[in-house]
Formats: structure tokens, C-alpha cells, sequence
């Protein structure tokens, strides 16, 4: 099976959209230009199909097979505990902010396992690998902003030390969707902040740039940045 796919893959693969999809993803050598809705389409047909033969043998050459990858996990029909296991398996092959960022939108069984995937999200957030932080900062702004983990987000976001641009814009971003979605805790939290000033100038910068934030508050926020920074 995994020739095929490669075969339709190469088949759809647009130049021009290589270039400008690549030009989005720093140090990314391995994209063919195949289109989001494309791989979609193929990893709802594969969902249908022997999958689980597919992910075990699945080449991983191109940036669209590991997308692909990813895309299937969110679509195949599977257990909790099975999905947190093809989960487990697909991380380490993360190594940009948009195989990331698209992984995390997919896993939306999370929303009826919240405990338990918040249980396995822990590790991922004491990591000292770039892009497993960055997964479970993503995991948290997409499926943890609420009245129930606030506060816990919180702690996890103010005690990342990691030195690492898409780990720092990750957590400005968590921080920035925490306002929007829960400002009072948020606000508070700003306040006595302990993140780096990039992060924390980032994030107040995140949440001026929201449409859901009015002018009156976006004035505050703008006056909260930290200066020599």
C-alpha cells in the first residue's frame, strides 16, 4: 500500500505550491507541494482500509507521509488507549511547527478524555526535545483553555525553560488564546509572570492581534509590555 501512496502523492505534488508551502517551514528539504484538502481526501480513504498495516510500514521520506500520518490517526476508527499508542508512536517523527500544529488539531477524541490524555500530555511538557514540548503546549491551547484546567495550564505554561523559538512562540500563543478564552485568570497571571520577556512581550502582542479582544483592552494590554527587551 505504501507505494501507491507515495505514487498519488508524487502525482499531486505542485510545484508552486512547494515553493511557497516551504518557503512557510524553515529548514524543511522533503516537500513534494501536495495540498492540505489532498492529503485529507487520502487519509479518509486509508482510515477505510488495512490502516494499521499502512502506519506500521508507512514510509516516512517526505514531509506529506508524515502529515499524512498524522491526518490518519484523527480519522481511523480505534480505541482511546490505541489512539494514544499510534499518538505515542507518531511524535517522535515531528520535527516542524506545521506537522505540529495540524497533529494536535486532528486529535479531538481528547475533548471526551480530557484526564487521561492531560495525564499523558505530562511527560511531553517536561521534555527536552523541541518539538515534544511544543506538541503538548499545542495539545493544551487547543483542548485544556477552560474553567476546569486554567489554572493548571497556567502553572505548566510559567514553568517552561526551554530555549527554543517554536517552544517560546508556542507558549506565547497558549498564553494568548488563555486570555481570550478565560481573561481573568489570565490577566491575574500576567501580572506576576515568570516567562521571558520575548515570550511574554509575544504573547501580549497575540492578544492585541485578536479580533475577540476590544480596543479599550488591547490599550491596557499594549501599556503591560516589558521595555529593554
Amino acid at each position: 500500500m505504501e507505494t501507491v501512496i507515495r505514487e498519488k502523492l508524487l502525482e499531486l505534488a505542485d510545484d508552486e505550491y512547494q515553493k511557497f508551502s516551504a518557503s512557510l517551514i524553515p529548514g524543511i528539504s522533503n516537500m513534494l507541494g501536495v495540498r492540505i484538502p489532498e492529503l485529507r481526501k487520502m487519509a479518509k480513504q486509508i482510515a477505510k482500509e488495512d490502516w494499521r498495516a499502512y502506519l506500521q510500514h508507512a514510509e516516512s521520506d517526505y514531509f506529506e507521509e508524515i502529515m499524512l500520518q498524522g491526518m490518519l490517526i484523527e480519522y481511523v476508527k480505534a480505541d482511546v488507549d490505541e489512539k494514544l499508542e499510534l499518538t505515542s508512536s507518531f511524535i517522535p517523527k515531528i520535527d516542524n511547527w506545521s506537522v505540529c500544529d495540524s497533529f494536535c488539531t486532528g486529535l479531538k477524541f481528547t475533548k471526551n478524555y480530557q484526564d487521561l490524555v492531560w495525564e499523558f500530555l505530562q511527560p511531553y511538557l517536561q521534555s527536552d526535545k523541541e518539538y515534544e514540548i511544543r506538541f503538548g503546549v499545542v495539545m493544551l491551547l487547543n483542548y485544556y483553555v477552560n474553567e476546569t484546567y486554567i489554572e493548571r495550564v497556567l502553572h505548566i505554561l510559567d514553568n517552561i525553560r526551554y530555549d527554543a523559538y517554536y517552544v517560546r512562540m508556542a507558549v506565547a500563543w497558549a498564553l494568548s488564546i488563555c486570555y481570550v478564552k478565560q481573561p481573568k485568570p489570565t490577566m491575574t497571571y500576567l501580572q506576576q509572570s515568570s516567562v521571558d520577556d520575548f515570550t511574554y512581550n509575544k504573547a501580549l502582542q497575540k492578544i492585541t492581534e485578536s479580533l475577540r479582544v476590544d480596543a479599550e483592552t488591547k490599550r491596557l494590554i499594549r501599556s503591560m509590555k516589558r521595555l529593554n527587551s
